[in-house]
């Protein structure tokens, strides 16, 4: 019984050991193309070409893509997360037939997860409206 718990503890620990190293390595390569982009820049300067200010905003523009629209990423994510709560509830479904204490627990887990879509749409639709005002 006990090899069981070290093995879903090594699970547990493989599994945020992942997730933080695929952090850590999106970090790092904005890092890397912000280092880039900055050399460039230098390079561009060294060498003595007028930088107008066109050029200089399609160097520093962000790493993905260019256009920021906090609005749509936040509706994208809250679009993806809604329909992960009914996936979550189908599946205490399916594992409910099999122990019974499964279904409440997933069907818990499924509601907070549409609550944090709900959270996610509601704040697209607040930070449309402040960058329409302002």
């Amino acid at each position: 019984m006990q090899g069981m718990e070290i093995g879903a503890g090594l699970a547990a620990l493989a599994f945020w050991g992942f997730i933080a190293a695929v952090v850590v390595a999106y970090y790092w390569d904005n890092i890397r193309k912000r280092e880039a982009q900055h050399e460039t820049l230098r390079r561009m300067l060294e060498s003595g070409q007028a930088l107008d200010r066109e050029l200089m905003d399609k160097l520093l523009a962000s790493t993905d893509g260019g256009s920021k629209n906090l609005g749509r990423d936040l509706k994208v994510a809250g679009l993806i997360t809604l329909f992960v709560a009914p996936g979550i509830a189908l599946l205490g479904w399916f594992i409910g037939q099999v122990s019974a204490t499964v279904l409440p627990i997933l069907l818990g887990v499924a509601g907070l997860v549409a609550f944090i879509s709900i959270g996610l749409l509601v704040t697209a639709v607040v930070i449309e409206r402040l960058y329409r005002e302002g």
